[in-house]
C-alpha cells in the first residue's frame, strides 16, 4: 500500500469544511511546551521515496537471512519449506471474504478454513476439540492457565523448567493482573527432565501443570504420570508444543492424558518473518469447551438443507459480558491458520510423517557428527529435531563468531537464560529438512576451529 499524501489544495479544502484557517488551529488544545517545533535531533530530514528504499535496502543487506547461511535456529520458530502453492491458495477470492466472520452468509470461505483447521488441530494434538487459532504460542499458554484457574477454581500453577523462558515472561506479565501464583523452577543442563519435581510438587492448590512437549532442551517425557499425578489432586495437565511438525512422529500430548494442549504453530505453513505474524493452537477435551477461549466454528446446514459454518461459539468479551468472557483476545489469526490449514492439506498424514521422519533424520545426523567435535558433549538422550550441545565455553561468543563467519549456529542458554550463568555454556540445536550435509558439515568445522 502506497503512501499518498494529499495536495495542498486537498488540505483547504478539508480545513474550510471545518472552519479552520490552517493546520495548526487543530492542536490549539496542546500547550505550546508540547509542541514539536523543529526537526527531531538524530533523525534525519524527509527524502524522496526513492531514496528511501535504497537506504532501506542498503541496511537491509547488512542481515545474515535465514536463506544465505547453514541455519540452525530454532527455539520456538524454525524454518521449514513453505511450499509456493500455500501463498498462491491463501490469496485466492474464496477466502478474500470478510476478516472476523460474523455474517456467515458472506464468509463461507473463511468459515469453512477455520472449520477443517479446528480438526487438523485437534486430531495432531490428540485433543476432542480444538479453536479457530489465537496469536502465538505463548499467549495460548497463558490461556491454558487461566482456562484451568477457571475449571479448578484455584490459583497456583507449576511451570515446568523446560518451558520455553519467553512463554514463561508472558504468564508472568498476566499473572500480574489475575493474582495468579506461578512456580516455575531453574533451568539445569541435565539429560533428565523435570518430570519427577513436577509430581512432587503439586497440592491441593496446584490448578495446572504446564509442561513443554518436546522440551526447551529437546527432550522428550512421557508425560502420562504427570497426568495421572495431577488428576488425583484434582488438577489439569497443560502440554505445550512448539514444534508441531514432532507430533508427526511422537505421541500426541492429549493420547497421555493432557487436559489442554496448546503450542505454536508457525512451522507448518507459515514461515519465519522476522518473528511474526505467527500462529497460537489450542485444544482440550471436551468437557471443557465452554471454558475455552477465543472463537469455534461450527457445522450446520441452510434454510435449504445445504452444509454450511458458522460461529458456534465465541466466548470473548466483545460478545458477551466481560464477567462472563473466557478471555479479552479479540481475534484468530485468521490468515496464518489459513496458511497452516493449507500446508497441512497438501502434506496430509503420510506427508507429515514423512517430513517428521526426514527432520528426526538428519537431527540425528548432525548430534552424532557434532558430538564428535574435541569441546563439544552432547545433552540429550532423545530428541526429535532439536537437541541441546554444552561446549567448552560460552555459547554467546561462539554463536556471535560464527554469524560473523556466515553460519547461524543455534540458540545459546545464555541469550534465553540471561539470570541464569550455570547455562551459558548451552546450545540448542534445531535441525529441518532445509539442513544439508554440507551446512552440517560446516558448522563442525567452524566448531572445531572456534573451540580448538
Amino acid at each position: 500500500m502506497r503512501y499518498l499524501p494529499l495536495t495542498d489544495t486537498d488540505r483547504q479544502d478539508m480545513l474550510s469544511v471545518i472552519g479552520a484557517s490552517s493546520i495548526d488551529d487543530l492542536f490549539v488544545d496542546v500547550p505550546a511546551e508540547a509542541r514539536l517545533t523543529g526537526t527531531i535531533a538524530g533523525l534525519p530530514d524527509h527524502a524522496s521515496e526513492l531514496a528511501v528504499e535504497r537506504h532501506m535496502g542498503a541496511l537491509a543487506r547488512k542481515n545474515l537471512s535465514a536463506g544465505e547461511a547453514p541455519f540452525f535456529l530454532g527455539a520456538g520458530a524454525y524454518k521449514h519449506h513453505v511450499p509456493a502453492s500455500v501463498d498462491h491458495l491463501i490469496q485466492r477470492g474464496e477466502f478474500l471474504t470478510a476478516y472476523t466472520p460474523y455474517q456467515p452468509e458472506i464468509a463461507q470461505g473463511t468459515l469453512q478454513v477455520l472449520f477443517e483447521f479446528q480438526t487438523q488441530v485437534a486430531r495432531l494434538l490428540g485433543v476432542d476439540v480444538a479453536n479457530a487459532s489465537m496469536y502465538d504460542g505463548s499467549t495460548a499458554c497463558w490461556e491454558a492457565i487461566g482456562m484451568a484457574r477457571r475449571i479448578t477454581k484455584r490459583g497456583k500453577a507449576l511451570l515446568s523448567s523446560g518451558l520455553h523462558p519467553h512463554y514463561v515472561s508472558v504468564a508472568n506479565t498476566m499473572a500480574k493482573f489475575t493474582g495468579d501464583a506461578l512456580v516455575h523452577g531453574a533451568p539445569t543442563l541435565d539429560a533428565a527432565t523435570d518430570i519427577d519435581a513436577l509430581i512432587a510438587g503439586i497440592d491441593k492448590d496446584t490448578s495446572c501443570v504446564v509442561v513443554q512437549y518436546p522440551d526447551i532442551l529437546g527432550r522428550i517425557a512421557d508425560l502420562t504420570p504427570l497426568a495421572d499425578a495431577a488428576h488425583a489432586a484434582g488438577a489439569l495437565l497443560v502440554a505445550v508444543v512448539t514444534e508441531p511438525v514432532a507430533l508427526g512422529a511422537i505421541k500426541a500430548p492429549g493420547h497421555m492424558g493432557a487436559d489442554i494442549v496448546v503450542g505454536e504453530g508457525q512451522s507448518i505453513g507459515v514461515g519465519l518473518q522476522f518473528g511474526g505474524p505467527y500462529l497460537g493452537l489450542f485444544g482440550c477435551k471436551q468437557k471443557y469447551v465452554r471454558q475455552m477461549p477465543g472463537r469455534l466454528c461450527g457445522e450446520t446446514v441452510d434454510a435449504a438443507g445445504k452444509r454450511g459454518f458458522v460461529l458456534t461459539l465465541s466466548t470473548r468479551e466483545q460478545h458477551i459480558r466481560r464477567e462472563k468472557a473466557t478471555s479479552n483476545i479479540c481475534t484468530n489469526s485468521g490468515l496464518c491458520a489459513l496458511a497452516f490449514s493449507i500446508h497441512m492439506t497438501l502434506l496430509g498424514e503420510r506427508g507429515l510423517r514423512e517430513l517428521a521422519t526426514l527432520n528426526h533424520g538428519l537431527a540425528v545426523q548432525a548430534a552424532y557428527r557434532l558430538a564428535k567435535v574435541p569441546g563439544v558433549t552432547l545433552l540429550n538422550d532423545g530428541f526429535f529435531n532439536e537437541f541441546t550441545l554444552v561446549l567448552t565455553k560460552d555459547a554467546r561468543d561462539v554463536v556471535r563468531t560464527l554469524a560473523d563467519k556466515g553460519i547461524l549456529a543455534g540458540v545459546s542458554l545464555g541469550r534465553l537464560f540471561p539470570d541464569a550463568p550455570q547455562i551459558g555454556n548451552g546450545l540448542v540445536v534445531a535441525v529441518t529438512e532445509t539442513v544439508t550435509a554440507e551446512d552440517i558439515e560446516s558448522l563442525a568445522a567452524a566448531l572445531e576451529e572456534e573451540l580448538a
